[in-house]
């Protein structure tokens, strides 16, 4: 099973995004901010680190530099509200995905699919 690792620090959209992965078959573990993601980083194996950009205490950039230092083999996407910001991602973290807010559930399903090759689509 694919194991994701979600950032987030809004409520509603953390649980809204794990449970529709979960609904999806991944196993996800969610915190709601960057600095919270580093423990499980270092101690357990995840394959995707999803993470909103703009957090307290630890932007998902840091964040996402942080897991290529721990976790290389872990793929990043990350999720943005702000345009400018999704700028400052693709310079920052060039092999990240960047998907921006609003989105369907449905997008960010088929892009985790897609990162892992996979073709089976999920219904939501």
């Amino acid at each position: 099973m694919i194991r994701i690792l979600l950032a987030e620090d809004d409520d509603a959209m953390r649980t809204y995004l794990a449970r529709a992965l979960e609904n999806a078959g991944y196993s996800v573990v969610a915190v709601d901010r960057g600095t919270a993601a580093i423990p499980h980083l270092e101690r357990d194996h995840f394959d995707l680190l999803l993470s909103d950009i703009v957090m307290p205490e630890m932007d998902g950039i840091e964040l996402a530099q942080k897991c290529a230092e721990i976790s290389p083999m872990t793929k990043v996407m990350f999720i943005t509200g702000f345009a400018a910001v999704t700028l400052r991602a693709s310079r920052e973290a060039p092999q990240a995905k960047v998907l921006s807010k609003p989105f369907h559930l449905r997008d960010i399903v088929m892009e985790v699919q897609r990162i892992f090759g996979l073709t089976e689509h999920a219904t939501l």
